[in-house]
């Protein structure tokens, strides 16, 4: 996952409000669930997603995400073998360029996070859209998706 570990860049993301996507951000409030994790040759690659566990845990997770402040919570319950329980509040922000940007804050001030993750959001509608994470595996660029549910 493309991490970014300048605390600036996502300052100055905040900050210019006019690069923000405000139609997206809208659109994306309230609470949703992973309802889906796919991405090519995902039978014989194992990936960890956010630093947290296998992509295949996320299947189930709830998020919640509030607009008016770039807040929310993901939430990880133990769904199988090796599955962790994990819960963190986030901070997130999408661009008008369809840049997901996304910070897990595990109880930390979101402003002492420098690290985070930049991620695609695509297929948005009412009740579905998509994230999508780029990851180098053997040397070739991997699309992995998180199909995302309105709860």
């Amino acid at each position: 996952m493309k991490k970014f570990l300048a605390l600036c860049m996502m300052v100055a993301l905040f900050a210019s409000c006019g690069s923000l996507d405000q139609k997206s951000q809208t659109g994306i409030k309230g609470n949703w669930t992973i309802s889906n994790v796919s991405y090519p040759g995902s039978d014989y690659i194992k990936v960890t997603s956010f630093d947290v566990a296998d992509s295949k845990c996320f299947v189930g997770s709830s998020w919640n995400f509030i607009s008016n402040n770039n807040k929310g919570t993901m939430n990880l319950t133990s769904s199988g073998a090796g599955c962790p329980s994990f819960t963190s509040p986030i901070v997130w922000t999408v661009t008008k360029a369809g840049t997901f940007n996304l910070k897990i804050t595990e109880g930390q001030k979101a402003k002492r996070v420098t690290e985070g993750y930049i991620l695609t959001i695509r297929n948005q509608t009412e009740n579905s859209f998509d994230l999508v994470d780029n990851i180098s595996v053997g040397g070739k660029n991997v699309e992995v998706v998180y199909s995302f549910s309105k709860v």
